[in-house]
């Protein structure tokens, strides 16, 4: 068994930049509809979970890289972040090359100025 881990920290300012230079564009290209649903729903504070999403995206990618013969095989819709009935993230890893993942956690968290990730995920 391999455990790997994947953490990410980014300003929320940057994703709040990108979302109204580029608007639908840029948040199509790296979120899911459920995504979306649920940054959008929180109102003034949605550039925060945007951001977290993000990291957590990023966190991911780095868990995984070494398992992937080509970084440009996966694609930001690749990685999901919902929450559970409790308002805890889970992670969903939509592709499917990435061999045998036995358990993933996920832990995000945000402020007034940045959104952090840290992903965790055990193989066979």
């Amino acid at each position: 068994m391999e455990i790997k881990c994947g953490t990410d920290i980014i300003e929320i300012d940057r994703i709040r930049e990108s979302i109204e230079k580029m608007g639908e564009r840029f948040v199509k290209r790296v979120f899911t509809k459920n995504e979306i649903e649920y940054c959008e729903s929180k109102k003034a504070q949605k550039y925060q979970h945007y951001a977290a999403r993000f990291a957590a995206k990023e966190a991911t990618f780095k868990a995984i890289s070494e398992e992937l013969d080509n970084k440009n095989s996966i694609c930001w819709k690749d990685f999901e972040v919902i929450n559970d009935e409790n308002g805890k993230p889970r992670l969903n890893i939509i592709c499917s090359d990435l061999g045998n993942i036995i358990s993933k956690d996920i832990s995000i968290s945000h402020c007034k100025e940045y959104a952090v990730a840290n992903v965790i995920i055990l193989k066979d």
